[in-house]
């Protein structure tokens, strides 16, 4: 029974399995392709004279199965038939494990049947499998294991199986993954079942099943999997015993280091490689898949660069090379008798090997060693075709040498091999002009747009693009970069609408160049580069906007070279090309710097038209003008963009703001008072409309523009007071009045300039009526009692000692309010006294107010004689007070106080009243010492005195003249400087006596009786 099976195993075709590369078979022996058997027992071989079946390529139409012969069966030794009677049932047993291998021949069925309908096929099949194969395991490893007919039969049903994966490979599955690991099912039910003796070189089969799986995980990119069916293939074969083995041997070492490599693995990969060596050394085609895999990890070290000095690149590349000279040098031998040589053509490997050392040098800047590499390149070519690599790897080791001559030659190379891309002869052109610079550069322009025929427009923007990088900010380059870019030829490379991609970048690039110089203040080199830009921008109406913002920039640069003729005719274009805000606002600028300002004002005026109108170019209008010293313009335009605020419109800043630079620029023009009283009045008016945090803003901002507006108002009504322009200042100190007191918060100084401001408004009002010598008319008296009452109403603030002198704001009130009820058609005398007696009892009060008081009450049309008597008394008694007094104003009050008195005397004898008034001023200078009283006063006293006794004796009143003697004679015993009069006095006041004797007089009965004041009202006050 066992013969016919092994004949039928014999007969068992062996196919490749799909994805060897470019259909080759891997290097695999040929005898793999076949199953072959050495039996023991002497039989004939009826497969002797069958060929081995060729491999079959990667996804190729299946290949039918090699049929068995009719005859092969019986021309080994034939049992002779038994018959059905002969059997003994009862004594047959059967086979064991029969049950798996029916298991394993209905999903190997399966597996054949090709079930495309059923997407979860492959899937189950793969879980049946590695099912059947955990139980297989189970069965060989068990005390009875397997015997040597079950594991022909397993091995037959695993080479069905690979045959079917074949198959299956063929028509494409949807699934790869699990059609893998059905796959793997077969090499893996060999090695379950074991060797079998009669199978020849059944490790070597199995080793190339692992390995051939292996590759078909490396495929699907997984190493891990592909390595572990080479590590269990490396074992079967790891004894090398037969020239098949080796061979497969080889293949998994390879195989190993690959799979090793894509994990990353290096070392481990270079390790397998080294142990391949000998093994590769019998064979041609050994040495060139070794030297292709030291190339290929040679080529990965000098992408990845690991820190390993064993993964060196260049070591790897060299080895690879190394590979290569000794298989060219070996003897070529022959496979049979007749065939040709078998030495592999190694000339692609050594070209790619000088390619990539030439990049490991270069990388590691050793650019002779690149040329060297290069040279051999180049001496084994001969005239074939070079590489474009090879140019360019050339150029950049020249220029690394700083050779330009035989950089610019081997860039002529380049350009000149038809097969170098259009890239590679750009991108070389850039490197060569960032050593060589813009001088080159039109040449090399000029061979890229011969060279590149369609796509010349981008290799000029890409050199262009190199040039102006390199070129530096110099002013020679620039120009140089501008002469370029407008060459006739440059721009004609441009035309078409293919180019307008290209076109614009090189616009883009020209006004990114001329634009970096407009802002290094090169506006001349800018102006050149920008106006060179314009060749690259089409007149199409998409590129409007880009050629009228062109004009501007250069409207700009030829504004900041004083070329301003030249300037207009620019903005005057971008105008025609794109009317705007922008073009007005320049025209506006060139107008300013030709100091015509009435055209200014008017092109401002129509500003406001334009559609992309903002109140900011106002603003900027507003600077340009100061920056121009053009005031008057700056005043217009602050004028046109404070009307815009009415309107309502949302506005850049607060209308204060506004308000405080227009009143800002006025400050600087002479004569603008009235319109700083004007603007000043409409922030007023504003602030009332609106409230003050919706024209000055909130917070401290808006406090700090409040007290901008009312301090600059004070000091505008101080100066107006200085140049004597009285109206003014009257109305700018009842604004700041206005000013000081809005808001909410007033604190005391606040209180005390509203105050102040409102006192001096009516001081500057009489000034004013003064001036022009025209009376205050009723409503101004009405106005200025109004503002005196309000700031008599203020708290009055705390004053120091040292301040009292010099606060003259309740004097100031005081006066002009008496004034101003001295105007009243109302006899006012009532109230002006007690605003006198108010007066005198402030601490403010000091006697010279008093005096000044007193001559404006006893002046006028309608004295107040007894105001001016109140005021008069009061400072001889304040002046008395004092610590210090002085004695001039008591002696002038004194004087004016005699004088007051003979006005009111109606008895007309002037006896009592003026006495009393003398009598006041002899108890004060008693006990003075001499000096401290005015010389002149005392005089004046002592003449006075005397001088009235001469007079009531000539009318026959002999009692008073006496009286009056008497007192002279007092008052000049006290003064130093009358002395020398006294005797004389006395001399003729006794004589009198004589002459007049005892007689009594008409006014002697009056002698003793007291003494009435001045008025008659008002009791002599005593004296400290």
């Amino acid at each position: 029974m066992m013969k016919p099976v092994r004949s039928f195993i014999r007969s068992l075709p062996v196919q490749n399995a799909p994805g060897i590369k470019n259909g080759e078979p891997a290097r695999q022996p040929a005898t793999i392709s076949k199953f072959e058997f050495s039996p023991t027992s002497p039989c004939l071989n009826p497969f002797s004279s069958l060929r081995p079946l060729p491999p079959l390529p990667r996804l190729t139409p299946r290949l039918p199965r090699r049929a068995i012969p009719p005859n092969s069966i019986g021309s080994c030794r034939i049992l002779s038939p038994m018959k059905i009677s002969e059997l003994s049932p009862e004594y047959r047993q059967p086979p064991p494990h029969a049950g798996l291998l029916i298991d394993l021949n209905r999903v190997v069925a399966d597996v054949e049947a090709f079930d495309t309908s059923d997407s979860s096929s492959p899937e189950k099949l793969a879980a049946d499998l590695r099912r059947l194969l955990t139980n297989l395991a189970s069965a060989a490893s068990s005390s009875s294991g397997l015997d040597e007919a079950f594991r022909l039969k397993v091995w037959h049903l695993a080479f069905r199986l690979w045959n079917a994966c074949v198959d299956r490979a063929n028509h494409s599955f949807p699934s790869r993954v699990a059609e893998a690991e059905i796959r793997q099912a077969a090499p893996e039910l060999l090695l379950v079942a074991g060797l079998p003796e009669d199978i020849p070189n059944a490790p070597a089969k199995a080793a190339s099943f692992f390995h051939r799986t292996g590759l078909v995980w490396l495929d699907l990119g997984r190493a891990d999997l592909a390595s572990a069916c080479f590590e269990k293939a490396t074992p079967l074969v790891s004894a090398a015993d037969t020239e098949e083995d080796r061979a497969v041997l080889l293949d998994l070492n390879l195989a190993r280091a690959r799979a090793a490599s894509i994990a990353g693995e290096q070392a481990l990969a270079v390790a397998l490689l080294s142990r391949s060596k000998p093994l590769a050394a019998a064979s041609p085609e050994g040495v060139k898949a070794l030297a292709e895999e030291y190339l290929r990890i040679g080529q990965a070290a000098l992408a990845t660069k690991p820190p390993d000095p064993a993964l060196d690149a260049s070591n790897l590349l060299t080895e690879a090379l190394d590979l290569c000279e000794k298989a060219a040098a070996s003897p070529t031998t022959r496979t049979t008798p007749g065939s040709t040589p078998a030495t592999p053509n190694l000339q692609v490997i050594k070209d790619q090997c000088l390619r990539f050392l030439a990049v490991e040098r270069l990388e590691a800047k050793d650019y002779e060693g690149t040329l060297r590499c290069i040279s051999v390149w180049r001496t084994s070519l001969g005239l074939g075709e070079e590489h474009p690599s090879i140019g360019f790897m050339a150029l950049r080791a020249c220029l690394g040498c700083g050779n330009l001559v035989e950089a610019e030659r081997e860039l002529q190379t380049l350009m000149a091999n038809a097969g170098a891309p259009d890239f590679v002869c750009v991108s070389a052109a850039e490197l060569y002009l960032a050593s060589t610079g813009p001088d080159a550069a039109f040449k090399v322009l000029v061979a890229l747009a011969a060279r590149c025929r369609a796509g010349a427009a981008a290799a000029a923007v890409r050199v262009l693009k190199k040039v102006v990088e390199t070129a530096g900010g110099g002013t020679g380059r620039a120009r140089a970069i501008a002469e370029l870019a407008s060459d006739e030829r440059v721009v004609k490379l441009f035309d078409g609408p293919a180019n307008s991609h290209e076109r614009n970048t090189m616009h883009a690039l020209l006004w990114t160049c001329g634009t970096e110089h407009f802002h290094a203040k090169n506006y001349e080199i800018g102006a050149d580069l920008i106006e060179r830009s314009m060749l690259y921008v089409s007149r199409d109406e998409e590129s409007r906007s880009r050629r009228a913002n062109c004009f501007r920039v250069l409207c700009l640069c030829h504004m900041a070279l004083r070329h301003l003729d030249r300037a207009q005719e620019f903005i005057t274009e971008a105008e025609k090309v794109e009317p705007n805000i922008r073009c007005a606002f320049l025209k506006f600028k060139i107008l300013l710097q030709k100091e015509e300002e009435d055209e200014a004002i008017k092109l401002m005026k129509t500003m406001v038209g334009y559609v992309d109108f903002n109140p900011e170019f106002l603003t900027l209008a507003i600077h340009e003008a100061i920056a121009c010293k053009s005031v008057r313009v700056a005043i217009a335009a602050s004028t046109f963009l404070l009307g815009l605020y009415s309107a309502g419109k949302p506005m850049p800043m607060t209308e204060a703001a506004v308000l405080r630079n227009l009143i800002a620029l006025l400050l600087r023009e002479p004569g603008s008072e009235a319109e700083i009283l004007k603007y000043s009045r409409r922030a007023k008016l504003r602030m009332a409309e609106l409230g003050v945090e919706a024209v000055c803003g909130k917070g401290t901002v808006g406090l700090r523009e409040r007290n901008w507006f009312a301090v600059n108002i004070w000091n505008m009504a101080i100066k107006m007071a200085k140049e004597k322009k009285y109206d003014y200042c009257t109305e700018f100190f009842e604004l700041a009045a206005e000013f000081f007191s809005s808001g909410n918060g007033e604190d005391d100084a606040n209180r005390l300039l509203v105050c102040k401001s409102l006192i001096m408004s009516v001081s500057a009002m009489f000034l004013t009526e003064e001036l022009n010598k025209s009376p205050l008319s009723d409503s101004d008296l009405k106005k200025g009692i109004e503002m005196l009452s309000r700031a008599g109403k203020l708290p009055s603030t705390p004053v120091t000692s040292d301040q009292l002198e010099d606060n003259n704001l309740p004097f100031l009130h005081t006066i002009n309010f008496y004034k101003l009820l001295n105007r009243m058609d109302t006899t006012a005398h009532p109230q002006q006294l007690q605003l006198v007696k108010n007066f005198a009892a402030s601490k403010a009060c000091a006697p010279g107010h008093l005096l000044k008081l007193e001559e404006i009450a006893s002046q006028g049309t309608q004295p107040n004689l007894q105001v001016a008597e109140f005021l008069l008394k009061t400072c001889i008694t304040t002046a008395l007070a004092s610590h210090s007094p002085n004695y001039g104003i008591v002696s002038f009050a004194l004087r004016r106080l005699v004088c007051l008195a003979g006005l009111q005397d109606s008895s007309g004898s002037m006896s009592d009243a003026v006495y009393d008034v003398f009598r006041q001023a002899y108890q004060i200078v008693v006990g003075l010492r001499d000096g401290e009283y005015p010389f002149e006063e005392g005089h004046w006293l002592t003449t006075t005195a005397w001088n009235k006794s001469s007079l009531a004796s000539r009318l026959g009143q002999r009692s008073i003249a006496r009286k009056w003697m008497k007192m002279g004679i007092d008052l000049a015993r006290h003064f130093e400087s009358m002395k020398q009069y006294v005797s004389g006095m006395e001399e003729y006041f006794e004589r009198f006596q004589k002459v007049s004797g005892k007689e009594p007089d008409e006014c002697s009965q009056q002698d003793g009786a007291p003494s009435t004041s001045l008025s008659g009202s008002v009791s002599q006050p005593g004296l400290a």
